[in-house]
């Protein structure tokens, strides 16, 4: 599954898939400016960390497009521009590095033209697309190794093809088990408030043909209890230097809990996820996010009005409740931050 981030060479222009409205319908969001790659980030017409970074580094290169039908200094204009796609979401991490490495691109490119400029920034919007897939494929291999043939996996939120360029995080350690031969089933807890686990798990893994079950997020604790749950996995939007793992608010709690009932949990990421710069989790900011996420189900109010609500978008899973960090790289286990340490000098 990777068509749903699209460059069109004949548009000039990224086509999204807008995730706002699966599975009840399938509809395109079209990016052609600043403004368009900005609004697709906030709203989440695309989420995800590797899926934002993709879809950073192809705004860069709109943002140019955008740059040059403008008059003034080119340069200062198109650097407001990147500013802008690099503060739209402040938590994942993958936002920030795909817009600080096509500024290594121009960089690198010295005293270029706009033009020359943009045709190195679409390569390489290009190559992080690819490489994205790429990535997810070798992430589902080591991951799906640690899988055992019968396991039901729980899952929080979507980290799937749809959270990436293709193939996906967690859902590709799945698939990764699958390709191996290995019948596994998964379990995907809803995820409020915007119910990627119910709406996009779901709707990928059914696609697939891969068995899946949605559960109530508070019913973790007993289906554990019972022994449904093998292992867990989960994405991140970040992990920092000590192997703390920032996902989607609720992974926390499901940690806790795999760890009372001895169940093993394991982030799944690519190594531009881990951000060397951040200590620990709780050094990430925290999105606080629309409160009608919460109020509202369409436009259903839940609580009565004027009732203030918590809309917290993720929450940092300390690295003692980590069994393991899956990586494109390979597995990284305790202690992480000299795992972690060890990756980034070797690499």
């Amino acid at each position: 599954m990777t068509e749903h981030i699209q460059y069109s060479p004949d548009k000039d222009s990224l086509i999204l898939l807008d995730q706002r409205y699966l599975p009840n319908r399938e509809e395109w969001f079209e990016c052609r400016s600043t403004e368009d790659i900005c609004f697709a980030l906030v709203v989440m017409v695309v989420r995800g960390a590797p899926a934002i970074g993709v879809t950073a580094a192809y705004g860069c290169y709109l943002a140019g497009r955008e740059v040059q039908g403008q008059g003034g200094d080119w340069a200062a204009n198109l650097n407001g521009k990147l500013d802008q796609i690099e503060n739209a979401r402040p938590t994942a991490v993958n936002l920030r590095w795909a817009v600080r490495e096509m500024r290594r691109v121009w960089s690198e490119a010295g005293d270029v033209g706009l033009e020359a400029l943009l045709t190195l920034w679409l390569a390489r919007a290009r190559e992080i697309h690819e490489g994205d897939i790429a990535m997810c494929e070798a992430i589902g291999r080591f991951g799906g190794a640690l899988m055992d043939d019968g396991d039901t996996i729980m899952t929080h939120c979507n980290a799937g093809a749809l959270a990436t360029a293709g193939y996906g995080t967690a859902l590709g350690v799945v698939r990764g088990a699958v390709d191996q031969g290995k019948k596994v089933s998964v379990i995907a807890n809803e995820t409020r408030p915007f119910l990627q686990g119910a709406r996009l798990t779901a709707y990928e893994l059914h696609r697939d043909g891969i068995p899946v079950k949605v559960a109530c997020d508070n019913a973790c604790a007993l289906l554990m209890k019972r022994g449904l749950v093998d292992k867990v996995v989960v994405g991140a939007d970040r992990i920092a230097a000590n192997g703390d793992a920032v996902n989607k608010i609720g992974t926390f709690g499901v940690a806790i809990m795999a760890q009372r009932f001895g169940i093993p949990f394991y982030v799944a990421a690519p190594v531009y996820t881990i951000d060397p710069e951040t200590p620990t989790g709780d050094d990430v900011p925290i999105e606080d996010r629309d409160p009608r996420e919460v109020t509202h189900i369409g436009d259903h109010r839940i609580p009565p009005e004027g009732v203030e609500v918590y809309n917290l978008a993720f929450d940092p899973t300390p690295n003692e409740l980590i069994t393991g960090i899956i990586t494109e790289k390979g597995v990284l286990y305790p202690p992480y931050s000299e795992a972690i340490r060890k990756l980034f000098a070797e690499h």
